[in-house]
């Protein structure tokens, strides 16, 4: 049972990493306008802010891509609820209590319940007066509910975890070369919740004084020979580690599929390497490959301690990449020892990430299995050319029209249609009707489908008529009650019922239902009922059935008890 729990873990782990790709893609650009835009270089404000605009929403832009990636079909439905979700928990985590911060993780926890609720509920039905809101339009809704459950739940537990976080920064001051690893550790862990700026706002900007200058950023700026202990070990990490983790992911990946990561991982390396940014390249694989993100957090403790043990002070004013390196070489203490100890980072990196990732076949970047395809994927082109072919060519389409839920087309050749592709199309369910009639019942997007039909037709050169459309339900109800099913349409339900001897009798209820009562009510093939059109069947204790059929249901009837 354990390990089923954990492979269903690792499979949420990796399904959550994959859709973490979308958002960060768009923040090595952001890293480079946001450190190159800094006073120490080109000192353009608004590049630099343009870079700030992206990392001060990174939570909200983790809630849209983590909600867009989980949904089934990438729909946009999901990102939307993952922005109404964010903007809610925060909403009610600032009334409760404004000191809480949760950073990123609140954005990718808001995004997973978005992209799992949209996968839920995008097919809910809800009552008649409520039918507006059902579908994908009850995503948002059901998400921004479930954020105010979160928002409170948080609101309890997340204030205790701050405040040991706090108190944790206080010891690691004190702690010498043990705090030292323990903070490069935590440092890496705590990024996906935020919390890693509690530990550096303490250790960088508070902690120690020297000629009135507190922590160890200030201190090392203002020459204290003492200062940057809590700086120099990111430098082998960001300018060499990571990078090297990049490489062995580019080499470990398919050669098919070098090409479409290559640009992805070499913008994440490069990011990393000049300016310290490492969040891009972390999140590439925090999720997808733990184990190594667990060796990475270690790694990163080890550099911290290893670097003070040699003596190694070095400093930053924005982050350990080479911009601040060159910029801070002046003021550091051995500075020069960072290069061999980079280096051997480097090595060490890329020896266990290939390994690792070879020898546990690790999903990262470039190996992660193909996504299903989903149904639309079957449809070589746009809609509508689709829906024109699956429905005998141009030819063979008369007139085209729809009503709320259903294509209602005229056919030269009724037969000639494909009912597996536009089931594949989403087509719910087939009504043959006698003259050439077809109705496909497709649910509300009947409309914008007929008129991808027409467009389709139009630009395949053909004239085609528009298929009268009832102005009321009441007029579709009637146009239906005189309707027939054609022969081949009869006797397809008369086998699904079990034949003209098992059919006892058959007749309307509530406009929209077939009662049916059968000899042998074991006889009913209820799979193949629905590809004709039904919606579902109610038995009754009496031995009779009720097939929901909406108002189709006289058609059917009609045909039947003839």
């Amino acid at each position: 049972m354990l390990q089923t729990l954990g492979i269903r873990l690792m499979a949420g782990l990796q399904k959550l990493g994959r859709s973490l790709m979308l958002p960060i893609a768009v923040l090595p650009v952001a890293g480079l306008l946001l450190r190159l835009g800094q006073p120490d270089l080109l000192d353009i404000g608004f590049v630099a802010n343009a870079g700030n605009a992206i990392f001060s929403h990174l939570a909200l832009i983790f809630a849209i891509g983590v909600a867009v990636g989980l949904a089934d079909d990438d729909n946009g439905a999901a990102g939307l609820a993952g922005v109404i979700g964010y903007l809610v928990l925060e909403a009610v985590l600032e009334t409760l209590n404004p000191d809480i911060n949760m950073g990123v993780l609140a954005g990718i926890i808001i995004g997973s319940v978005a992209g799992l609720l949209y996968n839920r509920y995008k097919a809910i039905k809800l009552p008649d007066y409520l039918a507006f809101f059902g579908g994908r339009r009850f995503i948002p809704i059901v998400t921004g509910l479930s954020a105010v459950a979160l928002g409170g739940l948080f609101g309890v537990i997340w204030p205790p975890i701050q405040h040991a976080i706090d108190q944790l920064g206080q010891w690691l001051i004190d702690a010498g070369d043990l705090g030292l690893f323990v903070y490069g550790v935590l440092n890496r862990i705590l990024i996906v919740t935020g919390l890693h700026h509690v530990l550096n706002s303490f250790v960088w900007f508070v902690f120690g004084s020297y000629d009135g200058a507190t922590g160890d950023l200030n201190r090392f700026f203002a020459g204290d020979p003492s200062a940057g202990g809590f700086m120099a070990g990111f430098f082998p990490v960001m300018m060499f580690g990571l990078p090297a983790a990049a490489l062995a992911m580019y080499h470990a990946a398919p050669r098919g599929r070098r090409a479409q990561v290559g640009g992805l991982l070499l913008s994440l390396a490069l990011t990393a390497f000049l300016t310290g940014v490492t969040e891009p390249i972390e999140f590439s694989f925090m999720f997808l490959a733990p184990l190594l993100y667990a060796f990475h957090a270690l790694m990163t403790g080890l550099s911290m301690a290893l670097m003070d043990l040699l003596g190694v002070k070095l400093g930053f004013t924005f982050s350990a990449g080479a911009f601040d390196y060159a910029l801070s070489y002046g003021l550091s203490t051995h500075g020069w020892m960072m290069i061999p100890v980079g280096l051997a980072y480097f090595a060490l990196y890329y020896l266990v990430f290939r390994w690792a990732i070879a020898r546990f076949d690790l999903p990262t970047p470039g190996r992660e299995p193909d996504a299903p395809a989903g149904p639309a994927a079957a449809s070589a082109g746009p809609r509508g050319p689709a829906f024109v072919e699956a429905l005998g060519g141009v030819a063979n389409l008369v007139s085209v029209g729809a009503c709320t839920t259903r294509l209602r087309l005229v056919m030269s050749d009724a037969g000639a249609i494909d009912e597996t592709a536009l089931k594949t199309l989403g087509a719910r369910g087939i009504l043959r009707l006698r003259g050439g009639g077809l109705q496909v019942i497709l649910g509300p997007i009947a409309d914008a489908v007929a008129d991808d039909i027409r467009t389709a037709l139009r630009q395949q050169g053909a004239a085609v008529e528009a298929a009268p459309v009832p102005a009321t339900v009441e007029e579709e109800r009637a146009a239906l009650a005189v309707a027939e099913l054609d022969a081949d349409s009869r006797e397809a339900w008369l086998a699904v019922v079990g034949g003209h001897d098992n059919l006892r009798q058959v007749s309307v209820v509530a406009t929209t239902r077939l009662r049916l009562d059968l000899a042998d009510r074991r006889q009913l093939d209820e799979a193949t009922l629905r590809g004709l059109g039904a919606a579902g069947v109610q038995r009754f204790a009496d031995g009779t059935l009720h097939v929901v059929m909406g108002p189709q249901a006289a058609a059917v009837a009609k045909s039947l008890a003839d």
